[in-house]
């Protein structure tokens, strides 16, 4: 299957948008890097990015590039982790004495480490 201008721009690419310093708003698409926008209003942000997503995607496949399709960020919230045993009772204790299952306590654990409250 030829994978043109038209269908890069049907896949369902995440786009994060944040304040911008200066004022208005910033939007990039992470899955194509470098491909960001910049606009004073959220409305005027929503078209640009849909134009900067072609301009990438154009440029790219004029150049031969591969163009990267978004990444699938399903999560089912389960991990599976190997600890070493050591590990395992320390923190298996450390949930008995907050009064927590060994799993809340894990999550309270990797939630503190990453910033999340």
């Amino acid at each position: 299957m030829n994978k043109g201008l038209e269908y890069y721009l049907r896949l369902p690419y995440r786009v994060v948008i944040y304040p911008s310093p200066e004022g208005g708003y910033v939007a990039e698409v992470p899955d194509l890097p470098g491909c960001l926008t910049q606009s004073e209003t959220l409305e005027e942000l929503m078209e640009m990015v849909e134009d900067a997503k072609r301009c990438w995607i154009a440029d790219a496949l004029e150049r031969g590039e591969e163009v990267p399709e978004p990444v699938d960020e399903s999560y089912s919230g389960r991990i599976l982790v190997r600890a070493p045993k050591s590990l395992h009772r320390a923190l298996a204790e450390k949930a008995r004495e907050e009064g927590v299952s060994l799993n809340q306590y894990i999550v309270y654990q990797l939630s503190r480490a990453v910033g999340l409250r």
